[in-house]
């Protein structure tokens, strides 16, 4: 049995503390050894909660822990280029939360770091792991759905307008409904359909300029849409249909979470496949990791660069028809 793969948590925050509760579920693959913030204190409640007895005051001594192995960036999105950087330049792996960063040259710059360092990098788009993600591929793969030619996927969570301090509605900080939420439908469409041949995007702003909610249509030369929406001002549905000439598949809710799914023929026939699993899901990115580091590679091959960079283009073209720009380091 090999020994956990040891992480060091850089941006003790909400999403940082999900990871680590989905953690304690693979107790022989992953061990926090160590966090670091860079507010002063920021690190101390988050290492009570979990145990973690390292604890930093920056980004730069968290990475220059020796006992630190690889480093999850949680930080808010205009921060995780310099926090993924610090710790690839100080020879850690790295997984960092979506979206990945600011922009795709952004992305680029993390991943040429990373090549130049040997150390393995990922985008933590953790629901591309689940399991209900991974059989819904196979019978795409398999032919169920006979060619794909729709995809429709939504996030919707309402975010109290009256606190324009949130990170969300900070453009300083990456804010904005499509970089936190839109991420997920459009990687869900791409990992379907591909990259698009033309793209759509509308959006209406806040009054801190970021997007309160945007929806973009991607549209292919074979015939093929995606509709993918993303919004903070509202609790949507949540849920996502993968149509093709076969059948159909259905997902909700919240799709981008463990969930229940079913196949929809022409007939009329359904499938359930009821969900079963246990935790948040966070994890199963976490085993990747492991896996690809014990293996030497430097990257997923379920999880590619290249993926990950074509999310970012996709979202830069939406931004940019949308009009919204952010402040960035390239």
């Amino acid at each position: 049995m090999s020994e956990p793969i040891r992480w060091g948590i850089a941006g003790p925050g909400f999403i940082a503390t999900m990871f680590a509760r989905d953690l304690e579920n693979i107790p022989d693959d992953a061990a926090i050894v160590a966090v670091g913030s860079s507010r002063p204190g920021g690190a101390d409640e988050f290492a009570a909660e979990f145990g973690v007895a390292r604890v930093h005051g920056s980004y730069a001594a968290l990475a220059a822990d020796p006992e630190v192995e690889a480093v999850y960036v949680a930080t808010p999105h205009s921060g995780h280029l310099a926090a993924a950087l610090t710790a690839i330049e100080a020879g850690k792996h790295v997984l960092v939360e979506k979206p990945l960063t600011l922009d795709e040259r952004e992305a680029v710059r993390l991943f040429d770091a990373a090549r130049a360092n040997g150390v393995f990098a990922m985008e933590a788009m953790w629901t591309r792991f689940l399991p209900h993600i991974g059989r819904i591929h196979e019978l795409i793969d398999a032919g169920d759905l006979g060619e794909i030619v729709q995809v429709a996927a939504e996030q919707g969570i309402w975010f109290d307008p009256g606190h324009p301090e949130h990170r969300l509605y900070d453009r300083r900080l990456g804010g904005g409904a499509l970089l936190d939420l839109g991420v997920y439908p459009v990687s869900l469409a791409l990992s379907i359909l591909g990259a698009p041949d033309r793209i759509t995007a509308a959006a209406n702003f806040t009054k801190t300029g970021v997007d309160a909610q945007t929806t973009a249509i991607l549209e292919y030369d074979r015939g093929a849409q995606a509709i993918t929406t993303s919004t903070l001002s509202a609790w949507t549905r949540t849920g996502a249909v993968i149509a093709g000439t076969r059948a159909r598949i259905e997902i909700e809710p919240r799709w981008m979470m463990p969930s229940d799914f079913t196949l929809i023929t022409g007939d009329g026939a359904r499938t359930e496949f009821p969900n079963d699993y246990v935790g948040h899901g966070l994890r199963e990115e976490a085993v990747e990791v492991a896996r690809c580091i014990r293996a030497g590679l430097l990257e997923s091959p379920r999880m590619p660069h290249a993926f990950s960079l074509l999310t970012m283009r996709t979202m830069d073209a939406v931004r940019a028809q949308i009009g919204l720009e952010y402040e960035t380091t390239t």
